[in-house]
């Protein structure tokens, strides 16, 4: 680990963060509402919530991790995008429909949450990617 690592994984994970505030409770709050026997309430969720950091911690580490592993000498913007849409088909386009497919979602619940955390992960892999953004060194 060094210190360019350890930055961005900071960084993604406060971007991480936020992102997913702004797509589940901004855009989405209202949709969770709707369905109080599948969901907590806001204040059962607080006591919650060093699970969520946890878990925003450890997909932020891993994110970068895996970006840093992988990165390529090519441009960094089409780099991020790329490992973007691909961690969006590892995990937002799955993990919805699994949930689609276990609980009864409304199916229009389910399409904003795969655009919201899909655009959110594209938009992580382009700041992986431009914490790596010079050509990986040899050797």
């Amino acid at each position: 680990m060094n210190k360019k690592f350890l930055i961005a994984w900071v960084v993604v994970f406060v971007v991480w963060m936020l992102g997913s505030f702004g797509v589940h409770a901004v855009l989405l709050g209202s949709d969770y509402a709707q369905l109080p026997n599948l969901y907590r309430t806001d204040a059962d969720s607080a006591n919650y919530l060093p699970f969520m950091l946890l878990a925003h911690v450890s997909m932020a580490g891993a994110l970068v991790w895996i970006y840093a592993r992988g990165v390529a000498a090519a441009p960094w913007m089409g780099q991020g995008i790329r490992f973007g849409v691909a961690v969006a088909f590892l995990t937002a386009i799955p993990t919805y429909t699994i949930y689609y497919a276990v609980q009864p979602l409304p199916a229009t619940l389910v399409v904003k949450q795969i655009i919201g955390d899909g655009v959110l992960v594209v938009l992580l892999g382009m700041v992986a990617a431009w914490f790596h953004r010079e050509a990986p060194s040899t050797g």
